[in-house]
């Protein structure tokens, strides 16, 4: 009878233990659930144009497609607002920092502040000039190719000339990596030829109204006639185009332009005969920056650099492709 009783008391510590192993283990998978959502701080310099927009959306849909909580900060393009979003998403320790820089300098501190919190930083869009150990990975274009191949298409274009070819530059803005560096690898390219110079330059910020006051002064001031624009991105493009309608000339014909971005916008003038060819710069990089934030996470190293794939755009395809275009 003991022996029974001793037999039926170990099967109900069993049970018990079991069941309480199950109740624990239930209320560890609702912990567990709600601390694997992860949470994510991200920093964007603004919403100057309709890349950045898209740039936006991106990474807003791509955050709620994998159950990341998102912590967004509009920086209105200037690095004190950006530098303060981060001391922020420290502050409430975020799992990740994300940003998009306004400019390349003046982030050491800050991302020296993320490191010491053990909280990894990856730089979206553009890239900063700071130790490399400061921060997981950069997502983004190669905007150096960006300009190379704006470069390619206008000596192209002019080959078998033997003016000389001027060029008026719309650059982004002041101290921005994209500006930096396609003004980098347009040079690269026009160098090669004493015929193609750049005979005005100055900073649009990116912005559709500052790239139509500054191409109405460039038009103003150059008694030289203007054969090219090149413009940073599609915005300042389309505002030039507005300032070249003003003075009484044909953006596309007079005066040939040349972009970056590849936005709707850009499509549409190339359809009206107004912009010559833009080059892509893929702004949809959400789905990328959510799957480097889940390896980081996990402790697993992400790509220093990882560059998305572009193509040129010539308006005599614009039509074929602007069906199909997502920003």
């Amino acid at each position: 009878m003991n022996s029974s009783r001793r037999v039926i008391g170990s099967r109900l510590v069993v049970t018990l233990a079991a069941a309480a192993c199950a109740l624990a283990a239930l209320g560890g998978c609702a912990r567990e659930k709600k601390d694997e959502r992860i949470v994510l701080g991200f920093s964007q310099i603004g919403a100057e144009s309709e890349w950045r927009t898209a740039n936006t959306e991106s990474i807003k849909a791509a955050a709620a497609t994998m159950n990341i909580e998102l912590r967004f900060a509009d920086a209105q393009q200037k690095q004190e607002n950006q530098i303060k979003a981060l001391r922020s998403f420290i502050a409430q320790k975020v799992d990740v920092i994300a940003f998009s820089p306004v400019v390349e300098t003046g982030w050491d501190t800050v991302l020296l502040e993320a490191k010491a919190a053990k909280i990894p930083v990856i730089l979206t869009d553009r890239s900063v000039t700071a130790d490399p150990s400061l921060y997981a990975g950069f997502i983004g274009s190669d905007f150096v190719e960006e300009g190379r191949k704006a470069g390619r298409w206008v000596t192209e274009r002019f080959k078998d000339g033997t003016d000389d070819v001027n060029i008026v530059e719309l650059q982004g803005t002041v101290g921005a990596g994209p500006a930096i560096d396609r003004k980098k690898g347009f040079e690269e390219i026009i160098a090669a030829n004493p015929r193609f110079r750049i005979i005005r330059s100055q900073s649009g910020d990116f912005t559709r109204s500052k790239g139509k006051e500054v191409m109405e002064a460039f038009l103003k001031a150059e008694t030289r006639k203007i054969n090219v624009l090149f413009a940073h991105n599609d915005d300042m493009a389309i505002g030039a185009i507005q300032a070249i309608e003003e003075a009484g000339l044909k953006p596309g014909r007079d005066i040939l332009i040349v972009s970056i971005d590849a936005v709707k916008g850009a499509f549409e003038a190339m359809i009206a005969g107004k912009l010559n060819v833009t080059i892509e710069c893929n702004p949809l990089l959400g789905p990328q920056l959510m799957t480097s934030v889940a390896e980081v996470v996990a402790g697993r190293p992400i790509p220093k650099r990882i560059v998305v794939e572009e193509q040129v755009f010539p308006m005599e395809t614009a039509k074929q492709h602007i069906q199909s275009r997502k920003y």
